[in-house]
């Protein structure tokens, strides 16, 4: 489980490809726990990249591998991605830890894409930036206004939506902090619905 608070920004540095699976190797970059000294990263954890959960298969001071099996790199933008891109990075929460943000699996529920990247009219000196992405219709019923989604990993405030996009704001922190600062319009995304709202619906559904 994740916060959708990126806490490094890596890179990709290979894609091997084993059949119809892939190994993955990831430069932590700035994600703690790599770099010494060295805190608890362990074979077996799981780390969100770019929103996927993937389970660490060997790491050294530099970074991690991790296996994408073939449904991975299908249904989400690890398949596509090029060779030397920034990634969002997490590590899994702990139970002590603050939720800040809100709360992720890292089990996508569908590829978006940018449609639009604008700083805010409403206010000339703005430094935020809103951000429109499209996303699957299927997914328009789980997306609310001020409610939360996790977009490439990270938790976002909904301020529009409609029946194939939504919109929100990136503050100069995110986008500083945050895999956003190379993204452009066109690009793919990784989106993840709030739990909370599928739970809801399989609850109205018994009924």
């Amino acid at each position: 489980m994740f916060t959708g608070l990126i806490e490094g920004v890596g890179t990709l540095a290979a894609r091997d490809t084993r059949g119809g699976d892939a190994r993955l190797r990831i430069l932590a970059g700035s994600l703690p726990g790599f770099a010494p000294p060295a805190e608890d990263v362990a074979l077996g954890e799981s780390i969100s990249v770019n929103g996927v959960c993937l389970t660490v298969v060997a790491f050294d001071r530099d970074g991690f591998e991790a296996d994408a099996s073939n449904e991975t790199l299908a249904l989400t933008t690890l398949g596509q991605l090029p060779i030397g891109r920034a990634l969002n990075l997490e590590r899994a929460m702990r139970p002590s830890d603050r939720l800040g943000g809100h709360l992720v699996s890292g089990h996508v529920d569908g590829v978006g894409r940018v449609l639009d990247i604008a700083f805010d009219q409403s206010a000339p000196d703005a430094r935020a930036q809103r951000w429109r992405f499209a996303m699957p219709p299927a997914l328009a019923r789980y997306v609310a206004q001020k409610g939360s989604i996790c977009v490439d990993g990270v938790s976002l405030t909904v301020n529009g939506v409609d029946a194939e996009s939504f919109e929100v704001t990136l503050i100069p922190h995110t986008l500083a902090h945050t895999a956003f600062a190379q993204t452009r319009v066109g690009e793919a995304v990784n989106l993840e619905v709030d739990l909370l709202a599928r739970y809801v619906e399989r609850i109205l559904q018994a009924r």
